[in-house]
Parts: C-alpha cells; sequence; structure tokens
C-alpha cells in the first residue's frame, strides 16, 4: 500500500467519506520529447488488496510489470487511453493530459462515483474529481494507475525504437537525455518526436546532420589553426637563420 503518509479520502469533505466506487488516475509521459502521453484509471477492490502499490517511479521495471499483471487481475476495473503526439502538438501537453485522463475514466468497464487524480490540475469529468498532489504515493488507487500507465508507456517506447533505433527510446523513453538530444542532432525529430517542445524545434531549424556539421567546423577551425601555428614556426626558424 502507499507510504505512511496515506492519504484518506474524507479529508476532501464529508461526501467522500461515504462508501462510493473511486477510481484512481494517473499520467505517464508529459516530459518526453517523443511519444504520446497515457493516462490510467483503476477502481481497486477493497476485498482483493495489492500489497506493493507505490509511485511508479519509485519501482523497478520488474516490479512494475509484476504489479501491473496483479491490478489487471485483482482491480474492479482499469483503463488506460493516450492522447497522441498530433494532439500534444494542437492542444499543448497539459490539455492533452487531462484529455488522455477523460478518455481513461470514460473507458472504465464501470463508472466511478468519485475520482481522484494525481497532481494539482483535474479534468472535466460528469462525477466529482479531486486532484492530490502526490497521491501516486498516498491513494492506492492512484498508484495502481500511475503503473499501468508507466508500463503501457514503456511498450510503446521499445515499439518506437524498433522502428526508430537511431534514438534510443527504450533506453530514455524519450526523455530529453544527452543521448537522446545528441540523437536529435543528428538525424533531425522522426514523425513521433513533439513538434511544439523546444529541443525538438531546434533540432527541426537547425537540420539533421547538425551535430556532424558542427563536428566538421570544429575540425576545420582546428585545422586551419594548426596550419596558421606551423607556419609562424617556419617563419621564426627561418628568420633565425
Amino acid at each position: 500500500m502507499p507510504s505512511r503518509r496515506s492519504f484518506r479520502l474524507e479529508q476532501l469533505g464529508p461526501e467522500w467519506a461515504r462508501p462510493a466506487l473511486v477510481a484512481g488516475v494517473d499520467e505517464a509521459g508529459r516530459g518526453p520529447l517523443a511519444g504520446p502521453v497515457v493516462a490510467a484509471a483503476v477502481i481497486l477492490d477493497e476485498l482483493r488488496p495489492i500489497k506493493g502499490l507505490a509511485d511508479s517511479k519509485a519501482l523497478s521495471p520488474r516490479r512494475r510489470e509484476r504489479l501491473c499483471h496483479e491490478i489487471r487481475a485483482h482491480a474492479l476495473c482499469c483503463a488506460v487511453a493516450e492522447a497522441s503526439v498530433e494532439e500534444i502538438d494542437r492542444l499543448n501537453i497539459l490539455q492533452a493530459t487531462l484529455l488522455a485522463m477523460q478518455r481513461a475514466v470514460a473507458a472504465l468497464r464501470l463508472a466511478p462515483q468519485r475520482v481522484v487524480v494525481d497532481g494539482n490540475r483535474r479534468p472535466e469529468l460528469p462525477m466529482p474529481c479531486a486532484a492530490v498532489v502526490r497521491a501516486d504515493a498516498r491513494v492506492a488507487a492512484v498508484a495502481a494507475a500511475s503503473i499501468l500507465a508507466k508500463v503501457h508507456r514503456d511498450g510503446l517506447c521499445v515499439a518506437l525504437h524498433a522502428r526508430w533505433p537511431q534514438y534510443g527510446f527504450d533506453a530514455h523513453k524519450g526523455y530529453p537525455t544527452p543521448a537522446h538530444l545528441e540523437a536529435l542532432r543528428t538525424h533531425g525529430p522522426c514523425v513521433q518526436h513533439r513538434r511544439s517542445f523546444a529541443p525538438v524545434r531546434a533540432a527541426r531549424a537547425a537540420g539533421p546532420g547538425a551535430s556532424e556539421a558542427a563536428g566538421a567546423a570544429e575540425a576545420a577551425e582546428a585545422a586551419e589553426a594548426a596550419d596558421t601555428t606551423a607556419k609562424s614556426d617556419a617563419a621564426d626558424a627561418s628568420a633565425a637563420r
């Protein structure tokens, strides 16, 4: 279960203290430069508790995979949804994330009576919805949603790597690591890169091969400097004779 700082839903108000189907919602993939943003929604079964639920970022990939299988097997219902790269670029990443959350809740087999979302922004939903900061570490259903969303998106990144191996999506999952930024400079963006994100815009403006061009320019400058130094040394030697 989430940590010692677990959040009690009745803290949100008296109506949250009444028994109800409560869905936890979380996202994965707001920060990466490529790929869709993913959201998951989970309604847990109180009669079938799942041990070890925690914020997905605090879990190893192997443990996330194991818990993902348990969540799908023991939750009352769960759903995963996406907002595409095109939607991210058209709407902005925040609005695309909220859209993915709406889709995840709408895809649940059972309609929740309450929804708890991780963070400080909540999607427009037809039922009461509360945003709770760090809910992925404090509310069991949200922790479960964070795990489903993370595992799903990691799988998408493995598929992206199979299509575009030059970017290393399987390793960095689309985040702006030095290796990813270098690949962007070298190859330019692919169709799964988010054009609205600054590093991708910069790579598009520079064009593919910008890294090699910069390296070639630095090498030419170094060669020119070496040639100048050699000529200067030769002139000094001639003058000395």
